[in-house]
């Protein structure tokens, strides 16, 4: 795909729901693709989203590799199951047994892979608000894939955060410069639908925390009354 980089900051859409509805309708895809590719413009709106998220030192520390040559998709697809084997062989029975229904990628069938890789050395040596804190540009990164989830959410477009994957065999596998660390791979692409349900709720593997047990009050372990 080509994007006109006078275009960057200007690509809009009218919006199609509040931001608190693309939170909550928001699901990690993996087997709802309908195996068509996302509209060249569509995917800018969310790539355009996605450069606009927050960094430290305004710094942007992230770069987007768009995947969609087939073969290319099917290679690391491969690798995907591969790891996928490795941690389901490594699981006791019983959690093996609820585990292997559950499908974790969609690479393939959703046509498009967008590889979000973190540079630690862009801006340079001296990056203000990251001295005390270095993890601070890789959560500059996840801001960048979070703002691209709820424009795609807004869109009606699905997205899957991979991670069974062998960091430095994505690194290869996009030809990444030294110090450029793939931290994440997104299938990308239209669905026919969003369950209504989180996957791993849905399948048993762990059930969402209640809001409450995770406020605290001024320290950790000190519930509000």
């Amino acid at each position: 795909m080509t994007i006109d980089p006078t275009l960057d900051g200007r690509i809009s859409a009218e919006p199609t729901m509040s931001v608190y509805d693309a939170i909550r309708s928001r699901r990690d895809v993996r087997a709802e693709f309908t195996g068509e590719v996302i509209a060249d413009e569509v995917l800018a709106r969310l790539l355009d989203a996605a450069h606009h998220a927050p960094s430290v030192g305004n710094t942007q520390p992230w770069d987007f590799i768009v995947v969609r040559d087939p073969q290319r998709l099917k290679h690391f697809a491969d690798h995907v199951a591969a790891k996928r084997k490795e941690f389901a062989d490594s699981l006791p029975p019983e959690r093996a047994q609820v585990f292997d229904p559950i499908k974790v990628e969609g690479v393939r069938e959703s046509g498009t892979g967008i590889v979000v890789t973190y540079d630690h050395s862009r801006g340079g040596t001296h990056i203000l608000g990251r001295a005390s804190i270095p993890e601070t540009g890789v959560f500059s990164a996840a801001l960048a894939i979070q703002n691209l989830w709820l424009a795609a959410a807004a869109e009606g477009i699905g997205v899957g955060w991979v991670s069974f994957y062998d960091r430095d065999v994505l690194a290869d596998f996009i030809a990444a410069p030294d110090g450029v660390v793939p931290i994440a791979w997104l299938c990308v692409g239209p669905v026919e639908e969003f369950q209504t349900v989180p996957d791993l709720e849905r399948f048993g593997w762990r059930n969402r925390r209640p809001l409450a047990d995770a406020i605290h009050a001024d320290v950790f372990g000190k519930r509000q009354d």
